[in-house]
C-alpha cells in the first residue's frame, strides 16, 4: 500500500518536476515528508505568492509541470495572485493547498479552507483551469488525470487541488497516472488565411505571448521571410522575433520603437496577422494611427478576444499556433516577392540610440549597456514596471524566445520569483531578471531563496525611488504626484 501523499510525490516526479517550491504548514506536511522520502526537492519560498512565481518559472523554463504547495487559509489565498499570472503567461502550474480534515468540517477551525470558512476551491476557479477539492482517496487518480489535462494541453495554464490532511495521510492502492489525450488540430481557414496572404500588399505581422507559448519561432520567421512580411511586436512577445533580423521594427504599444511607431503611421496596413494576441490596450496603442487594417488573421487557440478589439475583417485560424504555421507553410504556393526595405525606419531608430547622453547613467543609457554586457543567449525575465517597457524598447534581442513579460495581468514582483524558478530548473544557463525598487518592496526577500538554492540569477534592480508609472500617471491626470506626498509623510530619508 501507498499513501495519497507518495501517490501525489511519484505523479509530480513523472511528469518531470523535481523541485517543488511553497511554505510549509499543517495540513500539508505529510505531502512535503513524502517528497523528502522519495527525492523531490521542497524549495522554502518566503511567501507563498512568491512559490507561485517560482512554479511558474520552473514551469516555463524546463517545458513541464511546475508545483507550488501552500496551507490551508491565508496561505492559499496568498497564492491567488500567482495563479492569475500564470494564467496569464499560460505556464503549466500544479497548485496543492492544504485542508483541515475532512471530518471536521462544519466546526470552528482556524485557517478552513471549506465551505464553512475560506472556500479555496471556490476563489482559485476565476483564476485556474480546474479547481477541486480531493475529497475521497478514490478520486485522486481522476482528478490528477484531469488536473494534468488541464494544465498540459490546448491552452495550458494553472490549476488547483486543495487535499484534506486525512486524506493525504490515507492508504491507497497504487496506480499507474494516464498519459494525457491531445490532439494537434489544424484550422479549418488555411486555405482562406493563404488567399488573405497572396492578395495582400502591404502585410504586417504582430506577434504576442502565444507565439512563445507555441514555440513558432521558425515557423515565424520563414512565412516573413517568404513573404517580406515586416514584423511587430506586442511588449508580451518581445523576442518572439530576432530584433536584429532586417524584418524586424522592434515592439508596438507600451514601450515601443519609434521604427514600429513611424511605420505603421505611414502606411496602412491591408493585412494584419496577428500570432497569440488578445491585442490588449497595452499592445494596440498606435495600432490604428494610419487606420484600421482591411483584412486580419488572427492565429489564437480560443475565439475570446478574436475580433473584439479591430473591426477589420478576420480570419480565425484556431488551434496551435506553431502546427497552423506548419501547415500554412505546406500547403501554400506563394508568388515570389521582392526583398523589403525597411532601413529607412530602422536606421533612423539605430541613429538616436547612438546619441551619447550626458550627465547621469538614465535607465535608457543602462539598458543599452546591459545589452553590450550581456551574452546574446541570456534569458532575460521583466518584471512589471517602467523599467520594463525601457527594456522591450531599447534592449535588442539576438535569440529567439529569450524575453518573457507580461504587458495584461501585470502583478508587480513577479519577475522575481520568475527567475528564481528558472535558473532552478536550468542552472546551467544564463538567467536574468530586470526589476525595479517598487517590485524589490514586494518580492525582494525571495532573493534570499535564490541565495539558499544556489540559484545563480543576475537581479539587475532599476531604483528611481518612486514607482515610476504611478508617479507619471499622477502628474499627467492630476498635475502633481500623490506618490511624492506620501513620500513626504513618511519623513524619513529614504521612501518607505
Amino acid at each position: 500500500m501507498a499513501t495519497v501523499s507518495s501517490m501525489i510525490v511519484n505523479f509530480m516526479k513523472e511528469k518531470g518536476c523535481t523541485k517543488v517550491f511553497g511554505i510549509p504548514g499543517k495540513p500539508i506536511s505529510p505531502l512535503i515528508l513524502a517528497m523528502e522520502k522519495e527525492g523531490v526537492d521542497f524549495v522554502l519560498a518566503r511567501h507563498e505568492g512568491g512559490a507561485g512565481y517560482m512554479a511558474a518559472g520552473y514551469a516555463m523554463q524546463n517545458q513541464s509541470l511546475g508545483v507550488a504547495i501552500g496551507t490551508s487559509g491565508p496561505g492559499g489565498t496568498n497564492m491567488i495572485t500567482a495563479a492569475a499570472q500564470a494564467a496569464a503567461f499560460h505556464a503549466p502550474v500544479l497548485f496543492i493547498t492544504g485542508h483541515p480534515p475532512l471530518g471536521l468540517s462544519g466546526k470552528a477551525l482556524g485557517q478552513d479552507s471549506s465551505m464553512f470558512g475560506t472556500d479555496l476551491v471556490e476563489l482559485f476557479k476565476p483564476v485556474t483551469k480546474f479547481s477541486a477539492k480531493v475529497e475521497s482517496k478514490e478520486m485522486l487518480r481522476q482528478l490528477l488525470q484531469h488536473a494534468e489535462e488541464q494544465a498540459l494541453t490546448g491552452s495550458k495554464g494553472p490549476v488547483h487541488l486543495s487535499i484534506p490532511l486525512d486524506i493525504l495521510i490515507s492508504e491507497i492502492e497504487p496506480f499507474e497516472f494516464a498519459v494525457p489525450a491531445q490532439d494537434d488540430v489544424i484550422s479549418g481557414n488555411i486555405d482562406r488565411a493563404i488567399e488573405a496572404l497572396n492578395a495582400a500588399e502591404r502585410p504586417l505581422m504582430l506577434l504576442g505571448k502565444g507565439a512563445h507559448l507555441s514555440q513558432s519561432y521558425e515557423s515565424i520567421q520563414e512565412l516573413a521571410e517568404r513573404l517580406q512580411i515586416p514584423v511587430i511586436t506586442t511588449p508580451g512577445g518581445k523576442a518572439a522575433f530576432v530584433e536584429t533580423h532586417p524584418l524586424s521594427l522592434g515592439a508596438l504599444g507600451l514601450g515601443g520603437t519609434e521604427a514600429s511607431a513611424e511605420y505603421v503611421k505611414d502606411r496602412e496596413s491591408d493585412l494584419l496577422v496577428v500570432i497569440g494576441s488578445k491585442l490588449s490596450d497595452m499592445s494596440t496603442v498606435g495600432l490604428t494611427v494610419g487606420g484600421e487594417p482591411k483584412k486580419v488573421i488572427h492565429f489564437d487557440r480560443h475565439a475570446d478576444f478574436v475580433g473584439k478589439t479591430l473591426e477589420s475583417d478576420t480570419i480565425f485560424v484556431q488551434g496551435d499556433a506553431k502546427v497552423n504555421l506548419q501547415q500554412l507553410l505546406k500547403q501554400a504556393k506563394h508568388p515570389e516577392v521582392p526583398a523589403l526595405d525597411l532601413s529607412a525606419y530602422t536606421e533612423k531608430e539605430t541613429a538616436k540610440e547612438a546619441d551619447p547622453e550626458p550627465g547621469r547613467l538614465s535607465a535608457v543609457r543602462t539598458v543599452k549597456v546591459l545589452r553590450d554586457l550581456l551574452p546574446h543567449d541570456a534569458f532575460v525575465y521583466g518584471d512589471d514596471g517602467s523599467h520594463s517597457f525601457y527594456t522591450i524598447k531599447h534592449f535588442t534581442t539576438h535569440v529567439a524566445g529569450t524575453f518573457r513579460f507580461d504587458d495584461v495581468f501585470g502583478a508587480m514582483g513577479n519577475g522575481i520569483g520568475l527567475a528564481i524558478g528558472a535558473k532552478v530548473a536550468r542552472p546551467d544557463e544564463p538567467i536574468v531578471c530586470f526589476t525595479g525598487d517598487g517590485c524589490l518592496f514586494m518580492h525582494g526577500t525571495e532573493i534570499a531563496t535564490a541565495v539558499d538554492e544556489e540559484a545563480h540569477v543576475l537581479f539587475v534592480v532599476f531604483n528611481n525611488e518612486m514607482l515610476d508609472m504611478v508617479d507619471k500617471g499622477m502628474k499627467n491626470n492630476l498635475g502633481f504626484s500623490a506618490w511624492i506626498s506620501l513620500y513626504k509623510r513618511c519623513q524619513c530619508s529614504s521612501v518607505c
